[in-house]
């Protein structure tokens, strides 16, 4: 960490000194950002239901000097009412909520951008494509970040190749992060993804290395590398009719020091048709049980240790680990959008009904709703959420609701 910061705050000193000669030359932006939560939690088979508040504030600074730019923000969770499990504190007689109090450093990277290439090291956000198997995890508050080189070279139109390795993953869990439960996982992450244009859509090519090289990530056996193809798309039906569409697949196997042998699949189907403001959407997402000399056991159906996993398969969190016999996701879901109401922009109502499969052995887990309603004024956004999951043979019933202000400068 002090080799980052070190690192960015050198580059923003030597473009400072360099704009004192030639001040029009270096631009200095800061950053501020802030987020007040309540989150509260109802969960069959514990007593006592979980209240958050939590207090998320980010500060710091990005000086930029032609394509030369240097970007250093801190950031601090503060548990202003902290009655619930933050997975590393005090016993789990309360629900889980992953948001434990942190002061840490949360980006510190140097850049190089051009119209052809960008070239980016140091602590950075990395979320690729839909975020299902490598993103930010923006939705708590500590977030997902990683230590990394990354290139993103557009040599062509609508032709991009983005590679990035990173040697650490700086979790959701903070400064007091142990465990199973880390501030960072070392290891020797690559992410590769080729995109290209064409009549129908982008269409992406990617293959993802994933090592989790801890024993105590459940004795290395979340280290994989997974391989496929993502395509996505949208065309205009009429002036006022949208039809979107995005489809994927990928297969992934046991790498590294994982000592599983096993394969799997994924695959996602999703239409969303606009009408007027109106929004319909539909789905089926699958992640599969392992084949191979140990498919069956924990751990060797399809994994997305990396992914943002709470935008897939329910707010109520109950398939961030993907059970042995897989799991599929059906999912309908609508809403409505006004881009301006009274003095608020981006208004919007929606919601999703999810049932939710295994992939094999025909278990019927459980049925979820999700609701949500936002809106934004100035520079503040307000979002009110809610999921409950009604348990069949898997978890238990649980409700949770939010109450969200998300503040930027």
């Amino acid at each position: 960490m002090r080799y980052l910061l070190g690192t960015a705050v050198a580059m923003t000193a030597a473009m400072s000194c360099a704009g004192s000669a030639h001040a029009d030359e270096v631009v200095l932006k800061p950053v501020a950002e802030a987020r007040v939560r309540y989150e509260h939690v109802d969960q069959d088979g514990l007593d006592a239901s979980a209240d958050a508040l939590t207090l998320r504030v980010r500060g710091g600074a990005s000086a930029a000097s032609g394509p030369l730019s240097a970007t250093v923000v801190a950031q601090g969770t503060l548990a202003v009412v902290g009655d619930y499990y933050d997975g590393l504190h005090g016993a789990a007689t309360r629900p889980l909520v992953a948001d434990p109090q942190n002061v840490a450093l949360y980006l510190a990277q140097l850049q190089y951008r051009t119209p052809i290439i960008a070239l980016t090291a140091g602590r950075q956000k990395i979320a690729l494509d839909d975020e299902r198997f490598v993103g930010n995890v923006g939705f708590r508050d500590n977030a997902q970040t990683f230590d990394a080189v990354r290139a993103e070279v557009t040599p062509l139109k609508g032709l991009k190749f983005d590679l990035s390795y990173a040697w650490s993953v700086r979790t959701i869990w903070g400064v007091d992060g142990h465990g199973a439960r880390p501030q960072a996982v070392d290891g020797n992450n690559v992410f590769a993804n080729l995109s290209l244009a064409t009549p129908i859509g982008t269409l992406t090519g990617f293959g993802y290395l994933v090592d989790q090289d801890e024993a105590a990530m459940q004795g290395y056996r979340l280290s994989s590398q997974t391989y496929g193809a993502r395509l996505v798309g949208s065309r205009a039906l009429s002036t006022e009719v949208k039809l979107s569409w995005q489809a994927s697949y990928a297969r992934q196997f046991d790498w590294h020091r994982n000592p599983g042998d096993y394969h799997a699949n994924y695959w996602l189907v999703d239409a969303t048709l606009d009408v007027k403001g109106w929004k319909l959407n539909a789905g089926y997402e699958v992640l599969g049980a392992g084949g191979g000399p140990d498919g069956g056991k924990p751990f060797t159906s399809f994994q997305t240790p990396l992914g943002t996993n709470f935008k897939f398969q329910g707010w109520a969190d109950k398939f961030l680990t993907t059970p042995a016999n897989g799991v599929r996701d059906l999912y309908f879901g609508g809403g409505y959008h006004w881009k301006q109401l009274g003095p608020f922009s981006a208004v919007g109502l929606q919601g999703t009904w999810h049932r939710f499969e295994s992939d094999r052995l025909d278990q019927h887990y459980g049925n979820e709703v999700d609701l949500l309603a936002s809106a934004k004024l100035r520079r503040t956004t307000l979002s009110l959420r809610y999921a409950r999951y009604d348990a069949r043979e898997m978890a238990t019933d649980t409700d949770k609701y939010w109450i969200q202000l998300d503040w930027a400068y």
